[in-house]
C-alpha cells in the first residue's frame, strides 16, 4: 500500500482466482441429468478452477425449482470434495425470498454466496443497499455482489457497493458492468476483491486489480484461464496478453447469443454433457454450431 493508504495492490482472492458459472445440464425431456452435473464438476475441477458457482445465469437458475437449486449444490459437492470452493447463487427480485434461499444454501453445504442485483423492479439504490444488508445478516456465508445492470436494469453505483464493502461478510464482487472506469475507482477506494464477470474484458480488469475471473468460457478453455490467470500474476504480463488475444474468437463466439446456449453447444462438441436448455432457453440452430466450431477452431479450441 502507498504512503496515501489508497492503493490496494495485494488484494486476496477470497474464493480463489478461477471461477466458472456452471451450466446446468438438461436432459431431452427437460429433467437435469444429474449424472452430467457431476461429470461437468469434475471437467472444471480437472482444468484447474479454483470454485465453481452454480445456480446462477448460466445454470439457467431463473428455470430451476429450489430443491434443484439445493440439490445441485449438493451433487456438486460430493464431486469436487474440498479443494473447490462451491458458491451458489441465492439471488433474486424479492428480498424474502433472497434471505431464505441464503439460509437454505448454507444448510447444504455451500461454500459461499453469489446474490445478484434485484432485477426487473428496478430498486433505486437505498433497495439495492438494503436488500445485500438484509442478504448479509441472515447467513454467515461469504457473499459475492454480482453487478451486471445489462441483466438486471438497474447497476450498484460506485458509492453503494462503497458502503457495502464494509458488510463484514460481503466479501467480493462479481463486475459485468462492462465499465473498468467504476471498477477501477470500486477497487482504489475500497480494496474489496473484484472478479471480472465478462470473459473478454478479463485481462483489462486485470490490469485495474481484479484478482480473479466469474468465466463462462472456462467451460471449454478452462486451462487456457488458468494459464493466463497464473502468468500474469508472475510478472508475465506478455504471455498474459498473448493467451487473451488467442481466446479472442472464444470469447466472441461464445456469446454470439446467450452464453449458457453455445456453452452447451460446446461442450456437447467436446464429448461432454451439456445436454439441452430449458425454455425460454432454446437450443443451439445448426447454422449457430456451425458458427461456433469455427471461433472455436479459430481459438485452438482442439474439438472431437
Amino acid at each position: 500500500m502507498s504512503s496515501t493508504g489508497t492503493t490496494h495492490t495485494d488484494i486476496k482472492p477470497p474464493f480463489g482466482r478461477l471461477i466458472t458459472a456452471m451450466i446446468t445440464p438438461f436432459n431431452k425431456s427437460g429433467e437435469i441429468d444429474w449424472d452430467g452435473v457431476a461429470k461437468i464438476a469434475q471437467h472444471l475441477a480437472d482444468s484447474g478452477h479454483d470454485a465453481i458457482a452454480v445456480n446462477g445465469t448460466t445454470g439457467e437458475a431463473p428455470t430451476t425449482k429450489t430443491s434443484e437449486k439445493l440439490e445441485i449444490i449438493k451433487v456438486v459437492k460430493s464431486t469436487v470434495g474440498s479443494k473447490v470452493k462451491v458458491l451458489s447463487g441465492a439471488g433474486d427480485n424479492e428480498t424474502a425470498y433472497t434471505v431464505e434461499q441464503a439460509k437454505r444454501c448454507a444448510e447444504v453445504g455451500a461454500d459461499g454466496l453469489l446474490i445478484v442485483t434485484p432485477y426487473y423492479n428496478k430498486p433505486p439504490q437505498a433497495g439495492i443497499e438494503a436488500h445485500f444488508r438484509a442478504t448479509a445478516a441472515a447467513t454467515d456465508l461469504p457473499i459475492m455482489m454480482y453487478d451486471i445492470p445489462g441483466r438486471t436494469g438497474a447497476e450498484i453505483e460506485t458509492d453503494t457497493i462503497c458502503r457495502l464493502a464494509e458488510v463484514k461478510n460481503i466479501v467480493a464482487l462479481k463486475d459485468a458492468k462492462g465499465n473498468p472506469g467504476a471498477t477501477s475507482w470500486v477497487i482504489k477506494r475500497t480494496g474489496l476483491p473484484v472478479y471480472s464477470g465478462d470473459d473478454i474484458l478479463n485481462l483489462p480488469l486485470l490490469s485495474v486489480g481484479a484478482v480473479g475471473f466469474v468465466s463462462v468460457c472456462g467451460h471449454v478453455v478452462g486451462k487456457q484461464l488458468r494459464e493466463m490467470i497464473d502468468a500474469w500474476f508472475a510478472g508475465n504480463t506478455k504471455r498474459a496478453l498473448e493467451i487473451h488475444q488467442e481466446l479472442l474468437p472464444v470469447f466472441t463466439g461464445t456469446f454470439r447469443t446467450q452464453g449458457a446456449i453455445l456453452t452447451k453447444a460446446a461442450l456437447n462438441m467436446l464429448g461432454l454433457p451439456g445436454g439441452f436448455t430449458r425454455l425460454p432457453l432454446v437450443d443451439a440452430t445448426e447454422a449457430q454450431i456451425a458458427q461456433l466450431r469455427e471461433d472455436l477452431r479459430q481459438g485452438g479450441v482442439k474439438l472431437n
